[in-house]
């Protein structure tokens, strides 16, 4: 798949009327759909995450509802085409969905990204589910990012993250602001205390490079296949406390305008965008490639 089948599904990041989606930025034939309220219509596919197990559906459902209580009326209604909140490949071994939705003119958000990946593979089933809530330029404060990766009923793969939007070490302020008078490294360290974590590192080394100093980045392998129950434990137990106390300090710190006077507004602006077009669209370019390939193309057509 090109990248122009991947600008046609990420074509809702882009600016655009609030009345009407166009196609932009490929070469998909243009269209107009209407918005799609999110407050009186049923909720989107992406919301419903009916591949992931149980105990991870619920702590994704929690987690969603949370963030869009405490963005509110940050938020403008959903223009995603209806296409793209869900598709399948023509085999029916591929399913996904995503939803996008961006922040009003006096918001600090940027988008709020909600998506999740369905395929079968020769060991099984891949589930992925994903929140990124991104920040607009009149903020420098982290972004949010929560991933489950699943391959089999008996391990998972956690990212969870304040994104850093400025250096660290030239920022020190920052680093203490964000990461260390919250105790963001304290959540970490209780996960990685259980028998069945491990640290997880992404074969991708610009992946790794934007992560902060305190991210979940873990494995979690509870064995053969009789530990499913131990997994779901573990999810409902110590992982439901900390995704949803890391949330909440995210909500609570960073949903905030706040630019302080030594940040140059266009290097925040030019980091966010290499941060968009490399972490989303040449992921998103390599895996659904392999699950989507024929009905995005027919989509591009």
């Amino acid at each position: 798949m090109s990248s122009t089948a991947v600008g046609c599904l990420l074509s809702p990041l882009l600016p655009r009327p609030r009345s009407t989606v166009a196609a932009a930025g490929c070469n998909c034939k243009s269209r107009s759909i209407p918005v799609r309220a999110s407050m009186s219509s049923p909720p989107p596919p992406v919301a419903e995450f009916p591949y992931l197990p149980p105990a991870q559906r619920e702590l994704m459902v929690e987690v969603l509802s949370m963030v869009e209580t405490g963005l509110g009326p940050q938020l403008l209604p959903s223009t995603v085409p209806s296409d793209v909140l869900s598709f399948q490949n023509p085999s029916g071994s591929a399913h996904g969905a995503i939803d996008i939705r961006h922040g009003g003119r006096d918001s600090t958000v940027n988008f709020v990204l909600e998506s999740w990946l369905h395929c079968q593979i020769p060991t099984g089933a891949l589930n992925i589910a994903t929140l990124l809530v991104f920040l607009n330029s009149s903020t420098d404060a982290p972004h949010l990012l929560m991933e489950f990766m699943q391959g089999s009923p008996t391990s998972l793969v956690l990212l969870l993250d304040l994104i850093p939007r400025k250096d660290v070490v030239l920022h020190p302020d920052y680093l203490d602001e964000f990461y260390h008078q919250t105790d963001l490294d304290k959540q970490r360290q209780v996960l990685s205390k259980l028998p069945q974590v491990q640290p997880y590192m992404s074969s991708s080394i610009y992946a790794r490079s934007l992560l902060s100093p305190t991210a979940i980045a873990v494995d979690i392998n509870c064995g053969d296949g009789k530990e499913q129950t131990l997994l779901e434990e573990i999810i409902r137990g110590k992982l439901n406390m900390i995704c949803k106390e890391i949330v909440q300090i995210w909500l609570r710190l960073c949903v905030k305008t706040r630019l302080s006077s030594e940040v140059d507004q266009g290097i925040l602006v030019k980091r966010d965008s290499l941060i968009k077009s490399k972490a989303i669209e040449i992921d998103l370019e390599a895996n659904l490639p392999r699950m989507f390939t024929p009905i995005l193309r027919s989509q591009a057509a």
